[in-house]
């Protein structure tokens, strides 16, 4: 409970801080960062076990790790940050070894950085959790903006995105937990950035180029050389196509797996039908029947039960069952682009040669590519809406009839019980 309180008084402390300084070029380094981090901060902490104090001194030191900016210069601020936190600390009477590990956190954050233990790591990892965030590259833009509103500077994009790539090359995470976590997103960061890069570089070498043509047009050609602005304007219309092609392959994948899950789904049904209905049918057969000379009021709500529970396996067995096509394709067929090469049962009868031959007609023709995923996912749509017809049928007749059986079973009971 102590412990708690000290950490609520240093969120508070923490907060009138930034409002009774307020610095309007720290658009990164701001509350909303020191929030964020505290919050990164208590999701590793979580993962481990750490003592009352050690937990106290992780959020201690998140609070306060940037305190240090409204203070005085940035390249000390991690030093001012944990002067700043000693002083509040003993304000609140906090133990010596709390105290400690809060210094010890804070100072730990500057770069490069160097934790000893795993309070020390875990603020680490907190403060450049961003880097593995879907939110780094808006953080980053902050960032770049605060430094160019700090040094009065304008920093070229390639040199601000080179500087990014070696950072998060370099950059590793502290403990297991923030390495799990944060990773795969920050290999993705990485990766959009080099991307980036090169993009911006080859633009750079494009729009020089384009001067020095521009410079050596002379008056009266007739034909001026491509500027950057239409090189541009060609390259947008290129990623606009490709982004488009993207879109329809996505939809594709997308519908094909939705139709094969469906599938899938349909099959399970099915087996739930059928694994139940054949219990039904064997307790009937081998229990109840060699009973009905001593209850012979329950012949037919028994026959009701036992044609109730035939008739849904059978037709759970119809939705499940496969069809079996012809297996073969002719040369012909590809030439009309009539072949479905993409499903097993129109080749699996086919010579590897021919199916090969096949697969690389289709391939070089985009259309036909397109025509036969449409078929496929067509074919796929029937045999779902087939399967799912049967299976409706299958679980309406063992709805009914199990209502009814019930029925009978309760009317044979009452109405007709067996004599004495």
């Amino acid at each position: 409970m102590q412990n708690n309180a000290i950490i609520d008084a240093a969120r508070d402390y923490v907060m009138a801080q930034y409002q009774q300084h307020p610095r309007p070029n720290l658009v990164y380094h701001n509350l909303v960062h020191t929030q964020q981090v505290v919050q990164a901060a208590g999701q590793i902490a979580a993962h481990y076990r750490l003592q009352d104090d050690e937990l106290a001194a992780v959020y201690v030191a998140a609070w306060f790790h940037d305190a240090g900016y409204l203070l005085g210069e940035g390249s000390a601020h991690e030093e001012n940050g944990a002067k700043e936190a000693l002083q509040f600390l003993q304000q609140q009477q906090v133990p010596e070894n709390v105290q400690l590990m809060v210094k010890g956190a804070i100072l730990a954050t500057k770069m490069p950085q160097s934790p000893q233990n795993l309070v020390e790591q875990i603020v680490c990892d907190a403060d450049l959790s961003h880097l593995g965030s879907k939110e780094f590259a808006d953080r980053n833009k902050l960032l770049r903006q605060e430094m160019e509103l700090t040094y009065h500077i304008d920093i070229p994009g390639i040199k601000w995105l080179t500087n990014n790539i070696k950072f998060l090359t370099d950059h590793h995470y502290w403990t297991d937990y923030a390495q799990t976590l944060f990773k795969q997103q920050k290999e993705d960061n990485l990766e959009k950035l080099k991307k980036k890069l090169e993009k911006k570089t080859k633009e750079a070498g494009e729009e020089h180029l384009a001067s020095v043509a521009a410079a050596a047009v002379t008056p009266g050609t007739e034909e001026a050389p491509v500027t950057a602005t239409e090189k541009k304007k060609k390259d947008k219309n290129k990623d606009k196509s490709s982004k488009s092609e993207r879109g329809v392959e996505t939809m594709f994948r997308t519908t094909s797996t939705n139709h094969i899950r469906l599938s899938s789904m349909a099959d399970s049904k099915a087996h739930i039908m059928i694994s139940v209905n054949s219990i039904i049918i064997s307790v009937i057969l081998s229990v109840l029947v060699r009973r009905l000379e001593d209850y012979p009021n329950m012949v037919i709500p028994s026959i009701i039960f036992l044609f109730t529970a035939v008739l849904t396996v059978i037709f759970s067995v119809l939705a499940t069952r496969p069809n079996v096509t012809s297996g073969t394709f002719t040369k012909a067929d590809i030439e009309k682009k009539d072949a479905n090469l993409l499903f097993f049962g129109n080749f699996y009868k086919m010579h590897l040669e021919e199916y090969q031959w096949g697969i690389r007609q289709m391939m070089d023709d985009s259309d036909f590519l397109y025509s036969s995923m449409t078929r496929d996912i067509y074919y796929l749509g029937v045999v779902l809406g087939h399967k799912y017809k049967l299976l409706r049928i299958s679980y309406n007749i063992f709805m009914f009839g199990l209502i009814i059986s019930v029925g009978a079973f309760l009317i044979a009971a009452i109405f007709f019980p067996v004599k004495a």
